[in-house]
């Protein structure tokens, strides 16, 4: 049984990949993998954040159990943003960083991601290896060598300072009025106080979570709410998070979206302007829109692409020697501030952007035309293997052929959910239209 998906382990709470046992014996896994052997047990430092979901508490008390028992030492952050893991797993030279979130995906649902003590996310090869062990099992650790746990009051309060740190010296957002939208998820505390303590105005919505509410109608993949927001406040701006508060969504005063696309445009077009963009290039993966493509090609710069996860971003980046990346759905990887995807930073990002420039948000959000994109979500049974199917190979066939030289398909199965996600990009929407829906419908009967 495969274990680990484009973003760690995920699945529905108590069941499947995601019960309690599967948790212990990730942790004791990954704990084994990670222990460096021949130092003292002080040395033997793993840290677990986790978001707002009820059964986060399940799975925490898991890896803590199974990451002692291989002789890690614990330390529990309580709810923290996903890039708060990856910044304190290397300042706080951990061997290992846990965070516990299944990001967008509804509150029944929950994930394991793990992260090195670089605070870069895991490698295939990483994760294969502890997925061997998981199967195999592992030494434990002799009775004397048995970890401990505690839980660290001022993670969240580390986090905060250090994203304070990521705009301009000097700059405040006083007079800027922001509604925030935390998804009720990780960062319901963190953000609106980063916002407030740099001098904004700030709104908060989706800070009560309950356990049960996170991503529901609110954050990034329910923008909607935060529009409403933004328009009865009269905000300057809207900052929509998702669970983990790794993904961002930007709003103007109307209310209006711009999604992941956008943003790297506006920052790879500002970086190259200040000669910051390392190497002239962006990384994103093969769902960005072409106009983000075309719109760089006449900035002088590149697109490099690569397979959806920001995880496959942040190692294209990191081999290319590139410092900026992420995905159309609003992971924006900065690696000059964070080694992962930080919603909350690129938000900050785009506030000091209105704060340079004196711009409204509007007049930043739309660097570029996007090509008419249209993604089909289409669920499948489990067991099913839709894309092997002669029907629907037959009909991706056909539909490339009609899309040659005027748009492109591309379909995958999400890393995620047990869904095939249809995606097609053409000038032509008729054409468009007609080509999704012919390959939706063929995996559909295979599904």
């Amino acid at each position: 049984m495969a274990l680990f998906g484009t973003d760690g382990v995920r699945g529905r709470a108590n069941a499947g990949n995601m019960t309690a046992e599967m948790a212990l014996r990730l942790g004791a896994a990954a704990g084994r993998y990670f222990r460096r052997e021949g130092s003292g047990s002080a040395a033997h430092r793993v840290v677990i954040g986790k978001d707002t979901r009820q059964s986060g508490y399940m799975l925490e008390n898991a890896l803590t159990a199974g990451l002692t028992s291989t002789g890690m030492n614990v330390l529990l952050l309580g709810p923290v943003p996903t890039p708060a893991v990856g910044l304190l797993a290397r300042s706080m030279r951990a061997d290992l960083g846990v965070m516990i979130s299944a990001s967008h995906n509804p509150a029944d649902d929950n994930g394991i991601k793990f992260f090195g003590p670089d605070g870069f996310k895991l490698s295939d090869e990483a994760e294969a290896e502890i997925e061997r062990m998981v199967t195999e099992g592992v030494r434990l650790a002799e009775a004397p060598n048995i970890g401990r746990a505690k839980r660290i009051d001022d993670g969240r309060g580390r986090y905060v300072e250090y994203a304070k740190t990521t705009i301009p010296p000097g700059m405040s957002l006083e007079g800027l009025k922001v509604v925030i939208d935390c998804a009720n998820g990780a960062a319901y505390r963190a953000a609106p106080d980063v916002l407030s303590e740099l001098g904004a105005t700030v709104i908060p919505v989706g800070v009560a979570p309950n356990g049960r509410n996170i991503n529901a109608n609110c954050g990034s993949t329910h923008t909607d709410t935060c529009a409403q927001a933004v328009v009865a406040h009269g905000a300057d701006v809207g900052i929509a998070l998702d669970g983990d508060a790794d993904r961002v969504m930007i709003l103007d005063a109307q209310g209006r979206v711009a999604d992941g696309d956008q943003l790297m445009a506006l920052f790879a077009a500002r970086w190259a302007e200040e000669g910051r963009l390392k190497g002239g290039t962006l990384v994103a993966t093969v769902m960005s829109n072409l106009g983000l493509e075309r719109y760089l090609a006449d900035q002088g710069l590149a697109l490099r692409r690569t397979k959806v996860g920001d995880r496959h971003v942040v190692e294209a980046m990191r081999a290319g020697g590139f410092n900026l990346g992420g995905e159309q759905s609003g992971h924006i990887v900065m690696t000059d501030y964070a080694t992962t995807g930080d919603g909350l930073i690129a938000g900050l990002q785009f506030l000091a952007e209105m704060e340079r420039t004196g711009k409204p948000a509007a007049d930043l959000m739309h660097s570029f035309a996007p090509v008419p994109q249209r993604l089909e979500n289409v669920k499948f049974a489990a067991g099913a293997a839709p894309l092997d199917a002669p029907s629907v190979l037959k009909a991706i066939r056909e539909a490339e052929l009609q899309l040659e030289g005027t748009g492109r398909l591309l379909i995958r199965a999400s890393g995620t959910e047990p869904l095939i996600r249809v995606m097609a990009e053409c000038e032509d929407g008729a054409l468009l239209d007609r080509v999704v829906d012919t390959v939706s419908d063929a995996v559909r009967g295979a599904a």
